[in-house]
């Protein structure tokens, strides 16, 4: 079937007149991308893309991913005129309350949203993680006979995405690895926000993403038939290399008073609307989509559908030939994980005293082999974080069933390609670096939040224990700084079974992502705690460590490498003293308030919390009335230890400490 240029013209406009509609209605929105990628939005989705409406997370669709989810009335004029479930009455409230159409396109919310975009260039890093998925799950599912995974991940960003470095640690990795399943669309208007392009920036960005290792094609973005000509070249080659189509478009094409300025970016174009419909050919009806357009998708949605089932019906002989990797996927893809984790991790020897990242590694290895579809990178630690998996290959160019990936200094890219690897939906992504870059890697771990992935941040040297390295290494506001992001856990396991419990925690909840917070130095393992309720105490984010021999006077709570202190501090103080391991507050705090109120008794207000960092999370557990020991300055360089006694982080200053209370 041939491009039929006039009636996807027609197309483009009338998406343009549901932007402009939409945003003057909301007074609120970007005009910019909508009009100005238009054309290539009909082309995509009126032509070149494999999706089907009607299953929107059908495996073996191509992924369109909007890196510039500004620009998100564009998605959302396509996936309605496409006959996704999005009816006008969501397009009519975009960005309302509630709406099937926020602001910026968000996983989950929309059916046909393949991830959560909004702050810049995060998309091109979700497009490399799918794209890496994609290809991992083509190695491991694919035979001979049945290529049930053979689809593009096309992302489409502007000038801001390119601009921001998560897209260049994205794109670098991208290249090395040979990802040739992914087309990067470069929106290339001249324009930002605050004014042309070139007030910021001057790099040939073509030459830039060649250096990178992508083939770069240069087209006018509003030639239909050169971006289709465009996107099957960059579809066809499968040469280890990832294609950029940059097209050059009119940002805000359609409003003659703006278009082509860094004016066009927002609303500015709203006062010009009523003009433009009509410069753009459509009647005074609002959100007017015309009948042969509407025939024209109905007619394409129904070729679509027949060659979904097209490949059902591959599926089904696939998976009839092929039973176990059949089994496998729907568990994959299920997120189904194995209820008996505790007891394929052996208990460690009483005497250990190993450092919560070594005793990780050891729990890890058993997990991996009960979870064959986790995968482990880290940002260049592997060697220091410990979280590589024994026999798990590593993903390379040239062996995509590897299970470790070795993503370089990128902290930032590492973690947007983890979503994108969680988005994708079959694999369990995992990453490590030093606990102190989480602050490098924020902004995708809260949007890694905000869309509740699964992933497991397995970040080490977790405080000024670090020692030797210094302050700049020694983190004493992350874990406060982390443990306040919705939805997130943070997990600071204080002995090697706690930090089996906390392994298994992470890969048991599959609703939001969890944060592993271990140790540089050797602790001891608490002896006086049986291992089961350690374990068990971490997955309810809180527990009785050391109870009470007679009427109970007072609690000391910690977590991490610091219970330890309270624990001695506890024998100290007398037989009316408790201790509680807390070492994931949000886990804690989801527990019914009966657990809640046995762990900790209103009745008792005489409470001391330490830990080796900024203090004022504790006060809602130890109340106006307790204290905390711990840190409001930066660390030191020396010796860990020593360290953790020059700012009082031990068990005399818990004893202090309680006995000031009154």
């Amino acid at each position: 079937m041939s491009l039929n240029i006039e009636t996807l013209s027609r197309a483009a406009n009338e998406a343009r007149g549901l932007a402009m509609d939409a945003v003057q209605a909301s007074k609120s929105g970007h005009l910019g991308l909508p009009l100005g990628c238009a054309e290539m939005g009909a082309v995509l989705y009126g032509y070149a893309l494999k999706h089907n409406p009607d299953q929107p997370r059908w495996i073996g669709r191509d992924y369109f991913i909007l890196s510039a989810g500004h620009g998100s009335m564009f998605l959302y004029a396509w996936l309605h005129l496409s006959g996704y479930d999005l009816p006008m009455s969501e397009i009519q409230r975009f960005r309302q309350l509630h709406s099937k159409t926020p602001g910026h396109p968000e996983f989950f919310e929309t059916p046909g949203v393949e991830c959560t975009t909004g702050p810049l260039g995060q998309g091109v890093g979700n497009a490399v993680g799918v794209a890496v998925a994609a290809k991992m799950a083509a190695a491991k599912f694919n035979t001979d006979e049945h290529q049930i995974f053979d689809q593009h991940v096309i992302c489409l960003a502007g000038d801001g995405c390119l601009q921001e470095g998560v897209s260049a640690e994205a794109s670098a990795f991208a290249g090395h690895f040979g990802l040739d399943n992914l087309i990067l669309i470069y929106d290339n208007n001249d324009v930002t926000l605050d004014a042309m392009a070139s007030a910021s920036q001057s790099e040939d960005t073509g030459k830039r993403f060649q250096a990178y290792g992508f083939d770069v094609q240069k087209i006018d973005g509003q030639d239909m038939q050169a971006f289709l000509r465009a996107l099957k070249k960059a579809k066809s080659r499968d040469n280890g290399r990832p294609q950029m189509i940059m097209a050059h478009t009119i940002i805000g094409k359609g409003i003659p008073e703006i278009a082509g300025t860094n004016k066009a970016h927002g609303e500015a174009g709203v006062k010009y609307v009523d003009a433009a419909r009509k410069g753009l050919g459509l009647p005074d009806e609002h959100y007017f989509v015309s009948q042969e357009t509407r025939d024209y998708f109905a007619k394409h949605k129904k070729s679509l559908v027949r060659a979904y089932k097209r490949w059902e019906k591959m599926y089904a002989e696939w998976g009839a030939k092929n039973p176990e990797l059949a089994r496998q996927l729907e568990d994959a893809i299920e997120r189904k994980v194995p209820s008996d984790l505790f007891d394929k991790v052996p208990a460690f020897p009483a005497d250990a005293k190993l450092a919560t990242r070594k005793a990780g590694s050891e729990v890890l290895q058993p997990l991996a082999r009960e979870m064959p579809f986790l995968i482990s990178g880290s940002a260049d630690l592997h060697g220091s974080t410990l979280n590589y998996i024994d026999g798990g290959e590593d993903f390379t160019r040239d062996n995509h069933r590897g299970r470790n990936i070795h993503f370089g200094i990128r902290e930032h890219g590492m973690c947007a390609i983890m979503n994108g690897i969680s988005y994708h939906g079959i694999f369990r992504a995992s990453g490590a670096t030093f606990l102190v870059f989480a602050d490098y890697c924020r902004p995708s771990i809260r949007l890694a939040a905000l869309s509740k992935l699964p992933n497991i941040y397995i970040f080490t040297h977790d405080s000024i224990g670090v020692g030797e390295d210094g302050p700049t290494h020694e983190p004493v506001e992350t874990v406060s700084g982390l443990r306040v992001i919705p939805q997130l856990d943070v997990i600071r396991p204080a002995d090697p079974e706690e930090t089996a419990g906390a392994f298994v925690a992470a890969a048991q909840r599959i609703d939001g992502p969890t944060l592993l917070a271990l140790t540089r130095q050797a602790v001891p393992t608490l002896n006086d705690i049986d291992v089961t309720t350690r374990r068990e105490g971490v997955v309810r984010g809180g527990y009785i460590a050391k109870r009470e021999t007679q009427d109970l006077e007072i609690i000391l709570m910690s977590c991490g490498s610091e219970l330890q202190h309270a624990m001695a501090a506890a024998n100290d103080l007398g037989p009316g003293t408790r201790v509680v391991s807390m070492p994931c507050f949000e886990r804690f705090e989801r527990q019914p308030e009966s657990y809640r109120e046995e762990v900790l008794p209103t009745s008792c207000r005489k409470r001391v919390a330490i830990e080796a960092g900024v203090t004022d999370l504790w006060y809602k557990f130890v109340g106006l009335d307790g204290k905390v020991v711990g840190l409001h300055r930066f660390g030191a360089s020396g010796p860990g230890d020593l360290v953790m006694k020059e700012f009082g982080i031990d068990a005399q200053h818990v004893i202090e400490a309680a006995r000031s209370l009154r």
